[in-house]
């Protein structure tokens, strides 16, 4: 008898079983299902670091999912290679009827599937993929005119009156159907080890965010406080459900937090439909800004030693566990591009290698917001003065003596880099020429 041909669900940043509709789709196609992870060799072999924390992450999570698929019969295929050299072995190994995934928006990632659907459709295998990372997709809210949205309040109201709760929001029931999982329990997932890395000693944040949802408008401001949800890493990575996130953001009485996942919507329609500004200003005028890109302070803002206690403090965090608050990613962001006027992308950069919660949309368009070069950003001349937001956001020094404990100690504690009014002016300046 020939062998029974399956279908393939291919893991990317969607790491669960639960509620995951490329998953919940493939259980449905009529075909016994094997679920896939690649360890693209394309995207590691540029990682820096032996024990980068997000690999450390994503194997600790494609290891439970293996678990979890072995209490139901069934195990994960993971292949390390790049992802054209992986699908080649698998199409040599499996009699395939489909192929199906969850969508990304990055641009390598659009590139990549691109070739690999045209690797699979020459060999008469369909290749689908679904929308699963947001709740709406890069086509779903646009002007009346067809256009997307470039600003986002008009964005947002459009978003909340497309909103169906019941229909946006409602999980998809994968559980229904686990019984169409492959029979295949023979699959190991391979060591960090075997793949040239270590683990991570970073402590990573656990998925529970409802107790803070009702309180985000009062303590999202105040880095000093857990009064952030800390659960970007698993929305950037899918261990947790967006339209679970945003069915509880949604019930609460406060909608400051769903207000957040609008905005993360919105920055990954951007980055689909102007991926250019990875590499570019959305305004290209802000592309003529003469940048000082001075090496030593550029080295003083990494490791956090620019003699602004609340800029000193983000970096020191961000170095140290990988995150960094929101708030203080605002103020190291100004304080990188205007204060000491170093390009945007260099400080864009040093964050994608870093965090641990790093995503592309994001990132980019929470830089090119502080650099006053984006979509809808921060008008040029609005300059984060540190010192101010420190007495606003960090009143009793909670967060400054937790991260850069000897500020107070002018023997230890470096002077600052720049002075704040000299810095403010040379930045107006710089600004003004380039928008002339």
């Amino acid at each position: 008898m020939p062998e029974q041909a399956v279908t393939i669900f291919w893991f990317r940043r969607d790491l669960r079983l639960d509620d995951n509709a490329g998953l919940y789709h493939a259980l449905k196609s009529g075909n016994p299902v094997q679920c896939l992870f690649i360890f693209d060799r394309n995207i590691l072999d540029k990682l820096e670091d032996q024990d980068d924390s997000r690999l450390t992450f994503i194997h600790l999570a494609v290891t439970e999912l293996d678990r979890e698929l072995k209490k139901h019969g069934s195990s994960l295929l993971v292949k390390y290679n790049t992802a054209e050299k992986a699908w080649e072995d698998i199409l040599g190994e499996f009699t395939i009827n489909k192929v199906i995934t969850n969508r990304d928006y990055e641009p390598y990632a659009r590139e990549r599937d691109n070739r690999i659907k045209a690797l699979l459709e020459n060999t008469g295998v369909e290749f689908i993929d679904f929308k699963d990372h947001v709740i709406f997709d890069h086509e779903e809210v646009f002007k009346d005119g067809g256009s997307p949205y470039t600003v986002f309040t008009p964005y947002k109201r459009r978003w909340i009156e497309k909103l169906k709760p019941q229909f946006h929001l409602k999980p998809y029931p994968t559980k229904k159907y686990f019984h169409f999982l492959s029979k295949n329990t023979k699959n190991i997932v391979p060591s960090l080890e075997s793949m040239g890395f270590t683990k991570s000693s970073l402590k990573f944040p656990d998925k529970k965010f409802e107790d803070i949802i009702d309180d985000y408008a009062k303590t999202r401001d105040y880095p000093g406080i857990d009064g952030t949800s800390r659960i970007s890493v698993h929305l950037r990575f899918g261990t947790i459900s967006i339209r679970d996130a945003a069915a509880k953001a949604y019930e609460a009485k406060e909608k400051t937090w769903l207000n957040e996942l609008i905005w993360r919507d919105f920055y990954s329609m951007i980055l689909w439909h102007f991926p250019e500004t990875v590499h570019k200003a959305f305004k290209p005028n802000y592309d003529r800004i003469q940048w000082r890109n001075n090496e030593k302070e550029f080295e003083a803002w990494c490791t956090g030693q620019t003699g602004y206690p609340i800029v000193d403090a983000g970096m020191r965090q961000l170095n140290t566990i990988g995150w960094m608050h929101n708030r203080i990613r605002m103020v190291t962001a100004s304080f990188l591009s205007k204060h000491l006027l170093i390009d945007w992308r260099l400080g864009e950069a040093y964050f994608a290698k870093k965090l641990i919660d790093y995503e592309q949309a994001s990132n980019v368009g929470g830089w090119q917001w502080a650099a006053s070069s984006g979509n809808d950003a921060v008008p040029y001349f609005r300059i984060f003065n540190p010192e101010i937001q420190t007495k606003k956001f960090d009143p009793d020094l909670k967060y400054i003596k937790e991260w850069v404990p000897e500020f107070q100690d002018f023997s230890k504690y470096p002077q600052p880099i720049v002075d704040h009014k000299a810095a403010r002016e040379r930045a107006l300046n710089a600004f003004k020429k380039a928008l002339k």
